[in-house]
């Protein structure tokens, strides 16, 4: 029988880790949160400059974590990220399929098919990507653990109340139809993975608004969770440790809700 504190089923150091998108937001604070349990992180998103920014930040707090350039829709990518950071490290313990956002800018019932079919690349084909890359090294050695990024749309219909008194409103069926795959893919995965011990499990934020987000609809975010506040991206920190690390050892195929208490009305 198994004695270890949870301090030890805590504890990355040793591990190496890559998040896609994990330059900002929701990515930056799982980022933060698997490097200060210990982990070498590997970050990585097209937008290289600003995972370098994050990464200088954080090496200047003592943490280890690597920037790199990587659209997470290209699978020729995210598969030299892959054989780039295991060539280097001979080991891969994490992946956070983090990649992913929403396109769609058009009115319902306007929702063009182009942005339906981004809006899946995006979310979709960047997880099937990442989790299939990650897994071909992850199987040889036994062990590993990918996490997905839902979302409570995953789930829920968008409300066309939050949109009332704002300016902004648009379609969200391309957006929640991606998330809801992303969370059947998870458990697809899980299935196709778990004899060779590798767990995939899905984190599903409520709303977190961050800088570019409506004021209007922050308040309204804020009325319709039970703890009458707004996520932050720090409240991801904590899930993404439990799924990631030896805490999370028998869990596979599950979703982690982290939204204020939205999903239970």
């Amino acid at each position: 029988m198994s004695n270890r504190t949870i301090q030890q089923l805590l504890d990355m150091h040793g591990k190496v880790a890559i998040v896609t998108g994990g330059g900002t937001h929701l990515g930056r604070a799982m980022t933060e949160s698997l490097a200060e349990l210990g982990a070498v992180v590997h970050i990585a998103s097209r937008r290289v400059d600003l995972c370098e920014e994050t990464a200088i930040e954080m090496r200047s707090r003592g943490l280890q974590v690597h920037a790199h350039g990587c659209d997470a829709t290209k699978e020729d990518q995210v598969r030299q990220l892959v054989e780039n950071v295991f060539a280097q490290s001979g080991r891969l313990d994490v992946m956070v399929a983090n990649a992913g956002g929403n396109s769609t800018t058009s009115h319902p019932p306007h929702a063009s098919l182009a942005e339906f079919r981004n809006t899946f690349e995006l979310n979709v084909v960047s997880t099937f990507i990442s989790a299939q890359e990650a897994a071909k090294v992850m199987i040889p050695q036994g062990k590993g653990a990918i996490v997905t990024i839902g979302s409570i749309a995953s789930r829920l219909a968008m409300d066309p109340r939050i949109y009332e008194s704002t300016s902004f409103m648009r379609s969200g069926a391309p957006y929640i139809t991606a998330k809801a795959a992303v969370l059947n893919l998870t458990r697809a995965l899980a299935a196709e993975f778990s004899p060779h011990g590798v767990r995939v499990n899905c984190i599903s934020p409520g709303q977190i608004p961050n800088d570019e987000t409506d004021k209007d609809q922050v308040e309204i975010f804020r009325k319709m969770n039970a703890f009458h506040r707004t996520g932050l991206a720090e409240d991801l920190k904590g899930a993404v440790a439990l799924l990631a690390t030896d805490a999370g050892a028998w869990i596979t195929g599950q979703e982690v809700l982290v939204d204020g208490g939205w999903s239970i009305w």
